[in-house]
């Protein structure tokens, strides 16, 4: 009879709640299932393991790769529609043949020819996605002017039972969250990004598993697929998480000397 006298308090309290509220509190959830001010005080992250990339649900690449993220210091509160982050993706055995650097607002294809500036369709495109990212919008975005946290309803994916929390800006992005019941910690992500050219609509959904301890309690998808319209796209099994290793500084800027390409056309 406890058992249930407690589950009915809960349900009450859970529904006298208005949805900006209970989403808002299944956040704060979430934020201490990944870690809580560990993971609000992680610094640098380094992830190591094997990528692939799909066309038209079919194998088209497939290689070893390494995601190197700095968070840069924020201002309090963050400024609206910024970056503070930077993130290099080297690929292959040796990382110096071939990496991709995002800078922040600035993208380069580096190797041994020298960087060429990524095109700006592919650099608007990552910072979207970034800004759309789960685990950026609660590492550098909390308390950002107009953030905010709605909840939807339950639902149910995998055989596991979510609770879907909508997160919007003052930009009007939203980003749909689904989060486990039972863990707190999220599966599922879906926003809609539309080409600035075409209009063209484009569903993007990025789904998280295999949650590990990357390091003093944080706990990090060891498994990450990205799909578009319903096709995976993209998929990393990371064999090995770090954070906080103390990354040199040299890994997120251009080499000296480095030769300037011109950009694709």
């Amino acid at each position: 009879m406890r058992v249930i006298l407690a589950s009915l308090l809960t349900l009450a309290a859970a529904l006298a709640q208005t949805p900006q509220e209970r989403g808002k509190r299944l956040i704060d959830q979430t934020l201490a299932a990944l870690g809580g001010d560990r993971f609000l005080a992680m610094q640098d992250r380094a992830e190591s393991g094997r990528a692939y990339s799909f066309y038209h649900e079919k194998l088209s690449g497939l290689s070893l790769a390494t995601i190197y993220t700095r968070y840069v210091k924020r201002p309090d509160p963050p400024l609206p529609g910024t970056l503070w982050v930077r993130e290099r993706q080297s690929f292959g055995k040796n990382e110096r043949s071939g990496a991709v650097l995002f800078t922040g607002e600035k993208g380069y294809q580096i190797s041994f020819r020298g960087a060429r500036p990524l095109p700006p369709e592919t650099l608007d495109r990552y910072q979207d996605s970034m800004l759309h990212n789960i685990f950026y919008i609660l590492r550098q975005r909390l308390g950002e002017p107009g953030l905010s946290f709605d909840y939807q309803d339950a639902d149910r994916i995998d055989n596991r039972i979510v609770d879907v929390v909508d997160v919007s800006d003052a930009d009007n992005r939203t980003v749909r969250v689904y989060l486990d019941r039972f863990t707190r910690l999220p599966v599922r992500q879906f926003f809609v990004r539309r080409d600035p050219k075409t209009r063209d609509r484009f569903e993007e959904v990025t789904i998280f598993s295999k949650y590990r301890d990357a390091g003093g309690g944080v706990q990090w998808p060891f498994d990450i697929q990205r799909l578009r319209n319903d096709e995976k796209i993209y998929e990393i099994y990371a064999d090995s998480v770090q954070i906080d290793q103390g990354l040199s500084q040299s890994l997120f800027v251009l080499p000296p000397g480095i030769e300037i390409l011109p950009p694709l056309k």
